[in-house]
């Protein structure tokens, strides 16, 4: 059976993914056909629903819910990995209000704890992730919400951070945060949702006892090539939450979803979230 499957070309997605498309692990059978894009793109095909399988914000799957079913394995989630909110100076949140910020897409959850986090700001100006630090550099923009490998790349190029969303969410929820989930469409039968789920866990065990086999494959597609950038990124999005989501990650996925029913953002739903639900 051929299943089209989306994921982004970021270190932990290519991570996540290498063994079950190399023919490491059992696919049972499943073969897939592969888009590698950006992760508001993916956003974007999800909505279109374009893909069987996909990476996807959590914050694009709040509208989705009826369209697809979260997978137990895959999920970026985790403590300490949120977006960042940087700048060539520290702006208070007046100077803020005036400012022209670059965000990595409408759907994105970082855009989700952003709105959360300053919900007197306008709304961001849609960008690349990989071009907003630039973007500020350039003064094309006053601020910049940046995610994956730029949050560790930033300060060596004279930004600073501003707030981290991160922290935000943790302090105000107590719950990881959920940033982005592999998803599958609802009409495919749920013993090929289970089995999509159980490759993708075999694939990301894989690659967690084999990585330095994996970097090859990761250092092809990533943004940032220094090495160590790579297994930084990978080490902060790739974690137990990956293998599988478990209690604590359902109930952090149940928390934002939770958070924007109460704000109306998304309306109530009340079907199964999870695939295994």
């Amino acid at each position: 059976m051929k299943l089209s499957l989306g994921f982004s070309p970021c270190p932990n997605d290519t991570f996540i993914f290498y063994a079950m498309l190399h023919g490491k692990v059992d696919t049972e059978g499943l073969e897939f056909e592969v888009l590698m894009a950006d992760v508001e793109e993916l956003n974007q095909k999800a909505f279109a629903k374009a893909l069987d399988i996909t990476k996807l914000s959590y914050h694009a799957f709040a509208y989705l819910l009826h369209d697809y079913v979260l997978l137990d394995a895959g999920s970026a989630l985790g403590n300490n990995c949120g977006p960042l909110l940087i700048a060539k100076q520290q702006l208070t949140v007046a100077e803020l209000e005036q400012a022209h910020i670059a965000i990595p897409g409408k759907y994105t959850t970082a855009n989700f704890l952003f709105r959360l986090a300053y919900p007197s700001l306008a709304d961001g100006q849609e960008m690349l992730f990989s071009d907003i630090e630039s973007a500020v550099l350039q003064n094309k923009v006053d601020a910049g919400l940046i995610i994956h490998e730029n949050r560790f790349t930033y300060q060596e190029k004279g930004l600073v951070k501003i707030r981290d969303m991160g922290e935000y969410w943790e302090d105000t929820y107590q719950m990881p945060i959920p940033l982005g989930g592999i998803v599958a469409q609802r009409n495919l039968a749920l013993e090929v949702q289970q089995k999509i789920n159980r490759v993708l866990k075999r694939s990301v065990v894989y690659a967690q006892e084999n990585p330095s086999e994996t970097l090859p494959y990761v250092s092809q597609f990533a943004q940032e090539m220094d090495t160590t950038v790579m297994q930084q990124h990978i080490q902060l999005y790739v974690n137990q939450y990956t293998r599988d989501l478990g209690e604590k990650g359902k109930a952090a996925v149940r928390t934002l979803f939770k958070v924007a029913e109460e704000k109306n953002i998304i309306p109530k739903f009340n079907g199964n979230i999870f695939t295994n639900e």
